[in-house]
């Protein structure tokens, strides 16, 4: 008998030091078991110092790409990186009206470790227009969460004000992930599902291998939701996969390292 294949498509931007984007999303996928695909936005040219450059692919080439997923594997979940600019964000949310896929996780990649802009701005209103709206999980940290809302984050009830703003756009489950936070001893993530909030705890861990943490965590959530796990399962399980990732750092790169994906097999899996 044949175990069912549960299947992860992100579409994303390339990392080439393999911290972040797609790189990044396919090992989560693999670390966690679920088959993983790609449909790539732009290719960078990035190390742990920074961004050194930027080729973004055109519309067409994105949506080809989806849609050869569309028509023959599928997805059971599908996550949203970098998209680059409004055109991209567009066409990739008609391809994900296209093909009904329920299970869309966005994460809204806007600026890198480095601080190098990945997110054009005028796309941030394509962003809250066309693809938020259809989402199942939003994934912005604190600064991600003030450009959409417009509203400055300083406070816990500030987190929940933003959520709700997120909520009111038309995403069903908003996380504002805690890593931007001032609280010394605690990475506190927030879900809001509409009607209450819940938290989500790690210790914080003082390192500067953090880079691709936001991409990863985005990525558990997705493998998790493709096999038909809730939302709070799904993101139970990515708080311990990004855990662990930044706790067993690999130590690698004279900037912001990557963090360790095959972590979470080792302490849970294997």
């Amino acid at each position: 008998m044949v175990n069912q294949v549960y299947k992860a498509l992100t579409i994303a931007g390339s990392d080439s030091g393999g911290g972040a984007g797609i790189q990044a999303d396919l090992k989560t996928f693999q670390e966690l078991r679920v088959f993983g695909m790609s449909a790539l936005t732009a290719v960078t040219a990035q190390n742990t110092l920074g961004v050194q450059g930027v080729y973004p692919l055109s519309v067409e080439a994105v949506e080809q790409q989806i849609e050869s997923i569309g028509t023959d594997l599928g997805a059971d979940a599908v996550k949203t990186g970098m998209l680059f600019n409004a055109d991209i964000i567009q066409a990739v949310a008609k391809k994900v009206k296209q093909f009904g896929w329920r299970r869309l996780v966005v994460d809204p990649v806007m600026i890198a470790k480095g601080g190098a802009p990945l997110l054009q701005e005028a796309a941030v209103s394509a962003l809250k227009t066309h693809l938020l709206p259809l989402a199942m999980v939003a994934t912005p940290n604190i600064p991600e969460a003030e450009v959409l809302t417009g509203m400055k984050i300083r406070t816990l009830e500030d987190r929940q004000e933003a959520a709700k703003q997120l909520h009111k756009i038309g995403v069903t489950y908003v996380v504002i992930k805690g890593g931007h936070d001032d609280v010394e001893n605690a990475a506190v993530d927030l879900l809001y599902d509409g009607r209450e909030f819940s938290y989500f705890k790690g210790a914080r861990i003082e390192t500067r291998h953090t880079h691709g943490t936001g991409c990863t965590f985005a990525a558990a959530v997705t493998a998790e939701l493709a096999k038909g796990r809730s939302v709070h399962e799904a993101i139970k399980t990515a708080k311990a996969f990004i855990q662990a990732a930044i706790e067993n750092e690999l130590g690698i790169g004279n900037g912001h390292g990557p963090t360790n994906h095959w972590a979470y097999r080792q302490k849970w899996m294997s």
